[in-house]
């Protein structure tokens, strides 16, 4: 029998061919083996298209929709089946989403052109011919880049845009695109790099310079991204763009109050723009000003009522309670045909929310099974990719290892990394450890991961990592070491030690251990199915795709569990447990043994957490800023009826 791959060049080469018949035959076989083939269906509905088989065509591409709702091409196909149906209205609305998820489609740019120049939009025809016409001047390879980025094909991707810049090093839209890919792949100091190298060689290029605070901005470099901001800024300070992009840059920077000056500036140029409000909703929250960013939210929705952003920002603020108008809205909103994709994720989570605080567990949870649905079609995460990484770490990070690099590494005793899954109560630790006039709290830093991205290599297909910890010398540990304290400084004040909440960093313990021997590690532990049920009910700003299924962050919490007794038998004594019941039993008790793990003295303001004055930007923003409390425990038992598929991946884990 054929393989996938093989009957996938044939169904292509059929369709290539004009042998349509012959292409749908094909793809209706892989569609037996896996009916979300998204490949598969795309092709399916080309097929039917060109045999005047609409309704089938419809079929196929509402499947792929479903199994991949940001996939360009397909919107381009639904682009070419309403004019074949002579909906003029629906091709442009699909041609627009198409370039929105892929800009590489030429097709879909000619489309728009034509049809907003029928329509009498001349300025939209021009912008779409202007975009036909910047794509028609790029190398044929820096559009396959674009094609393979917007489809996920990231290794491809690469392999092709590196080849394109050894022949044309300072190509701009080609460094532009490798330090997109970089970002994708977490590889940040990468993309910094290219896109610093590329402002050089085009200063006036605007995207470009966007590109790079973006970069700046998730290395945690907000000091640097602000001034990239200031830079735009002074070239037109009444431009609402640059005002907005500089009011994030401020309000990164905890100047709060410049942040929201630009915000209300940005609102006197355009009143009511939804997007700015709810940005402006997100700093005064960061800020704790509760009741405004209530007010900024509503009016974000008011403006637009279909925007789920500002629905679901009200949602996670987690003791806001919707209205009866407010779930009547939402409701309707819900059943549009036309909301996009983010627009109707949010409203599904801020609506399973809503019907949990009024009691509607089935209801809620349909909407939480939706919304997961969605970012998991979108996120395309494999569980037995993870379990087969977590495994390697074990497989390969023994005893022998750390007794080879006994005596190697930057001896800093400075971090603290509290690691784990989201929502254990990470963020609850970090509050009280940083409310110690020894320790400054930061942000979940990117640092680590991006090493491991880094020490991967290059090779598509093919990671160098975690097996070349065993070959890297004790320079080279010690460098990297060096590099996280130099690396990392700019997010700390004055305290002789600093806290790194990265959750997934569970996963290389063994990299930190060996470039940071003196670094202490807190494992932050919560009772399996609240822990579980809590990530899945929780819509995050970007990563832990593993929560967007019962089964897979059940299997997720499975293997976390084996790494962790993993590092418990090669490193014994490394990392201290914190289980969260426990710390909500004894809050003193846990919170003396933590400051004796880290070898500090008790202060009586750890115990006081609440009332410590920092930013918190997690999804727990809002419950750290109260005394200790129960109010998560238990929260996943009103929809245990619906929780069986968790149950079975936890296995002895509940």
């Amino acid at each position: 029998m054929a393989s996938r791959e093989e009957q996938l060049k044939q169904a292509q080469s059929a369709l290539q061919s004009g042998q349509f018949e012959a292409g749908l035959t094909h793809a209706r076989a892989l569609l037996v083996e896996n009916p979300s083939d998204g490949e598969a269906l795309y092709m399916a509905a080309v097929a039917a298209r060109y045999l005047k088989r609409m309704g089938d065509a419809a079929d196929y591409l509402k499947s792929l929709h479903n199994a991949m709702p940001e996939y360009g091409r397909a919107w381009q196909e639904q682009g070419h089946l309403s004019l074949a149906q002579g909906d003029t209205a629906g091709a442009l609305h699909a041609f627009i989403r198409a370039t929105r998820f892929n800009p590489g489609l030429e097709a879909s740019w000619r489309e728009q052109a034509r049809l907003h120049q029928a329509a009498g939009l001349t300025s939209e025809a021009a912008t779409a011919n202007a975009q036909l016409q910047r794509l028609s001047s790029l190398p044929r390879e820096l559009i396959a880049v674009t094609n393979h980025l917007a489809e996920g094909r990231l290794i491809r991707a690469e392999e092709i845009c590196r080849h394109f810049l050894r022949q044309n090093p300072k190509n701009i839209e080609g460094m532009r695109l490798l330090a997109k890919i970089g970002i994708e792949l977490g590889i940040l100091d990468d993309a910094e790099f290219l896109l610093e190298s590329a402002v050089t060689f085009a200063p006036d290029d605007i995207q470009l310079r966007f590109d790079y605070i973006d970069a700046l901005r998730r290395r945690q470099k907000s000091a640097e991204a602000r001034e990239q901001a200031e830079k735009l800024y002074v070239r037109d300070p009444n431009n609402a763009l640059f005002q907005s992009r500089l009011a994030i840059e401020c309000i990164q920077t905890g100047d709060y109050d410049r942040g929201l000056e630009l915000f209300d500036s940005v609102l006197d140029k355009i009143p009511g723009d939804p997007a700015s409000l709810t940005s402006r909703g997100h700093a005064l929250k960061t800020k704790g000003d509760r009741a405004e960013a209530e007010a900024s939210y509503r009016a974000a929705i008011a403006s637009k009522p279909g925007h789920g952003d500002a629905y679901y920002a009200l949602a996670n603020l987690k003791t806001y309670r919707f209205d009866a108008s407010e779930l009547d809205a939402m409701r309707e909103q819900i059943t549009r045909g036309d909301l996009a994709f983010m627009d109707r994720v949010h409203l599904n989570f801020a609506l399973a929310k809503a019907y949990e605080d009024a009691g509607d567990f089935e209801a809620s949870f349909a909407c939480y099974n939706e919304g997961n649905a969605l970012k998991r079609a979108q996120t395309r995460y494999s569980a037995d990719a993870m379990t087969n990484e977590l495994q390697k770490q074990r497989d390969v990070c023994d005893a022998e290892l750390f007794a080879k690099h006994k005596d190697a590494g930057f001896d800093a005793p400075d971090p603290i990394f509290i690691l784990g899954l989201p929502r254990a109560g990470s963020t609850l630790l970090e509050q009280i450890l940083a409310s110690h006039s020894q320790i400054d709290g930061t942000l979940e830093l990117p640092n680590i991961l991006a090493l491991a991205h880094r020490l991967r290599g290059r090779k598509a297909g093919h990671s160098r990592y975690p097996e070349i910890l065993h070959d890297l010398d004790a320079d080279q540990l010690s460098k990297f070491g060096q590099d996280f304290i130099e690396n990392t400084r700019i997010h700390r004040a004055d305290a002789p030690f600093f806290i790194d909440k990265m959750p997934n960093n569970f996963r290389h313990i063994a990299l930190i251990h060996l470039i940071l021997p003196n670094a202490k590690i807190i494992d932050a532990r919560r009772a399996p199915m609240d822990c579980c049920f809590s990530g899945f009910k929780q819509l995050f700003a970007e990563g832990q795709e593993f929560t967007y299924g019962l089964t897979e962050i059940g299997r997720y919490y499975s293997d976390y569990v084996e790494l962790m007794t993993h590092w418990d038998a090669v490193l014994p004594g490394k990392v201290l447990r914190v289980q969260h019941e426990d710390v909500l039993d004894d809050l003193e008790g846990e919170t003396r043994r933590m400051l004796d793990f880290l070898e500090v003295p008790f202060e009586e303001q750890c115990l006081a957490f609440h009332k410590t004055d920092r930013a918190v930007r997690t999804a727990s923003s809002e419950q750290v800023r109260e005394p200790i409390n129960r109010k998560g425990q238990d929260a996943w038992k009103p929809f245990e009826p619906w929780l069986d598929d968790l149950k079975v991946a936890l296995g002895n884990e509940v």
